[in-house]
């Protein structure tokens, strides 16, 4: 069963940047593409950002511009670089891997909250 496993978090003030990881527990992860998703106390998941596996990136208007998704392939990892957060921004993040032809993988969450 593949793992993704989601870290980075953390309490941060408005303005400042954070970088989340999201590790894949097997190899496969160059075929699969990859998103970023989050969820607010109280509000529905929602899509913030997506790497294919070519490396097409596609993002949520609100986060485009202040927000970069990556993928290093030789350690299996994704990516999520957040620059100028903002208390809006506060929410669980998690990460999706997936492709169309079958497998869809969920991370556990990691927490960001920006704050003054």
């Amino acid at each position: 069963q593949v793992q993704l496993v989601e870290s980075g978090g953390g309490l941060v003030q408005p303005g400042e940047s954070l970088r989340l990881s999201c590790a894949a527990s097997e190899n496969i992860f160059s075929i699969y593409h990859l998103d970023w998703y989050r969820q607010a106390p109280g509000k529905e998941r929602e899509f913030i950002a997506r790497i294919t596996y070519d490396n097409a990136t596609s993002y949520k208007g609100s986060v485009k511009g202040r927000f970069t998704i990556s993928r290093n392939n030789d350690r299996n990892t994704a990516y999520l670089q957040m620059n100028s957060l903002k208390p809006e921004d506060t929410a669980v993040y998690y990460c999706n891997m997936w492709r169309g032809s079958g497998g869809n993988y969920w991370g556990q969450g990691t927490q960001v909250t920006v704050s003054s």
